[in-house]
């Protein structure tokens, strides 16, 4: 039974990472083009869209976690029973810890992002002044 919410986790924190890269490669993309000008821009797009799964699954899939339903822990050693309520509960905090992550590794891209941007815009205002 561990092996199937394992492999449900996985693939409920996979689906949720697929979602999110669906929503946010046009942002990320446009962002990158108009900070980085050369066709570099898509090479750091990829590697943003990689790390959203690389940090979604491995936030999603919580496996130290999930070692309660195979180890025993407590006062009474006891392993936990997987039941339909503990499924539910699961599978919810495998979307919750998905969404969670990928939210924090984009507030950090967009941070710098912002940071690159008014650097850049400034470097433009500059240019356009000297002219």
């Amino acid at each position: 039974m561990f092996i199937y919410l394992l492999l449900v986790n996985f693939l409920v924190a996979l689906a949720v990472c697929v979602l999110l890269a669906l929503l946010f490669r046009g942002p990320i993309a446009s962002i990158l083009k108009r900070i980085i000008p050369e066709d570099i821009h898509r090479v750091w797009g990829r590697y943003l869209i990689f790390a959203i799964y690389v940090v979604g699954l491995s936030s999603g899939v919580r496996v130290w976690d999930l070692e309660r339903y195979i180890n025993p822990s407590g006062d009474n050693k006891q392993v936990l029973v997987l039941t339909q309520d503990r499924w539910v509960l699961e599978i919810y905090r495998a979307i919750i810890g998905t969404l969670q992550g990928v939210a924090w590794m984009l507030l950090v891209f967009f941070i710098f992002a912002l940071i690159a941007y008014v650097i850049v815009k400034g470097m433009e205002m500059k240019r356009q002044g000297a002219l």
